[in-house]
């Protein structure tokens, strides 16, 4: 049977491409129906109780595409409703957190440099965060604060930045920029499970029940699908911002999470005002450069520790400090490796340790035992091109050692 890590990484590989798939879905829909909501037209020739219609062509074929705010005087008898691709783009995101963040613990979320937690504290920490940015949110759209748009996105700003700061209070740096991320999906997605298809299942009720529906459940529809679509590029940022750790690896790392969110609000600003045909609104894209040079130079700011720092070792680290080929696999690694992995790389064109590993001291290199039995051991991804000329003999040491070590 193959060492379990090969399992456990394929799963992760599965995991993740799930998730890409289904928020491509999701994400694609839901830009696509903003688009067409802020593009109808009003014409002589709408049908009763019709809010506007659009002529798309596409495919090779012309479509004609009609809105109700309520509904139409028949109810079809099949109706496509988009709701799975949100429930598994957060389904498979939380899998995919569980899988990294939960599992790995110890290295991945908790920073015993920052705050020393134990896991199961870590992880109960996570979740109620999460829960708890929908119980936030939900509260303020359904408060008086709700009626001004506004000055509810002031406050949801506010509880962002709040939020981010808090994060890195918490957990890695890394941990804190991707939790941005499941803070936010999770209000996206409970706005369509919650919200959205709820509303739109007592408009289909009481159509069916012959009575006249109340038009308040599609206005609240809209407006939450409104602030799902200005949420949506922060969010893909996030979840991308583990491979850069000049976004996750910065004392400043919490203000650039904070100016991401007003980055992806000005694009979107942009998009949806020319969806309405309401002009080009061009300064928005001077504002998302300006704030992204901003964003560039904050991450110029020391480099926090790599993921769970280099001064104290992650528990799991210490059965790997304490396996018989310790020795012989640190100096492997540092031999092969520290050129790159280190705090001033001496590599030509390697300016920062990638990822922001560091891999130059025992502690550090126990840290990363799993990434560096997968990436040297099992495979032969690092170094890259073999450029460091790691021998074989080296990578099966590399992988007896974490043999070692997991057996503990």
């Amino acid at each position: 049977m193959p060492d379990y890590i090969i399992f456990y990484e394929w799963l992760m590989f599965a995991v993740r491409w799930l998730h890409v798939i289904t928020a491509i879905a999701w994400i694609g829909s839901s830009f696509y129906f903003i688009a067409l909501d802020l593009g109808l037209r009003k014409t002589p020739s709408l049908p009763p109780f019709a809010h506007g219609e659009e002529w798309q062509v596409h495919g090779g074929g012309f479509y004609h595409i009609q809105k109700y705010l309520v509904a139409p005087e028949f109810l079809p008898e099949h109706l496509t409703w988009f709701k799975w691709e949100s429930y598994w783009t957060w389904f498979s995101g939380f899998m995919l957190l569980a899988l990294v963040y939960y599992v790995g613990a110890d290295i991945y979320l908790i920073d015993r440099n920052v705050l020393d937690l134990a896991q199961w504290q870590a992880i109960l920490l996570s979740i109620a965060s999460i829960v708890l940015g929908w119980v936030l949110y939900d509260g303020l759209c359904k408060s008086p604060i709700g009626n001004s748009t506004t000055g509810l996105m002031l406050v949801l700003f506010a509880i962002l930045v709040a939020m981010s700061w808090g994060y890195t209070q918490l957990f890695t740096g890394r941990a804190a920029m991707l939790h941005m991320g499941a803070f936010t999906a999770t209000i996206m997605a409970a706005n369509v499970a919650m919200i959205i298809i709820p509303n739109q299942k007592i408009v289909v009720a009481d159509l069916k029940a012959g009575k006249v529906p109340d038009a308040k459940y599609g206005k609240i529809a809209k407006q939450r699908s409104l602030h799902n679509n200005y949420l949506t590029l922060p969010v893909i940022f996030f979840m991308l911002s583990s491979h850069y750790p000049l976004a996750f690896a910065t004392q400043w790392n919490w203000i650039i999470a904070s100016l991401i969110f007003l980055v992806g609000v000005v694009i979107r600003h942009y998009f949806n005002t020319r969806h309405a045909r309401k002009g080009n609104p061009h300064w928005t894209w001077a504002v998302a450069v300006i704030l992204f040079i901003i964003i560039a130079w904050l991450s110029t700011a020391p480099k926090l520790p790599g993921s769970a720092g280099e001064e104290v070792a992650s528990r799991a680290a210490e059965p790997f400090l304490a396996a018989e080929h310790f020795a012989a696999a640190s100096l492997a690694v540092q031999t092969r490796c520290a050129m790159c992995h280190t705090a001033e790389p001496a590599w030509p064109g390697i300016y920062e340790a990638p990822k922001n590993v560091i891999l130059d001291n025992d502690i550090a290199i126990a840290n990363h035992a799993k990434d560096i039995a997968m990436q040297a051991g099992y495979a032969h991804a690092m170094p890259p091109g073999n450029v460091s000329e790691m021998t074989a003999e080296e990578r099966a040491l590399v992988v007896e050692w974490f043999r070692e070590g997991s057996e503990q």
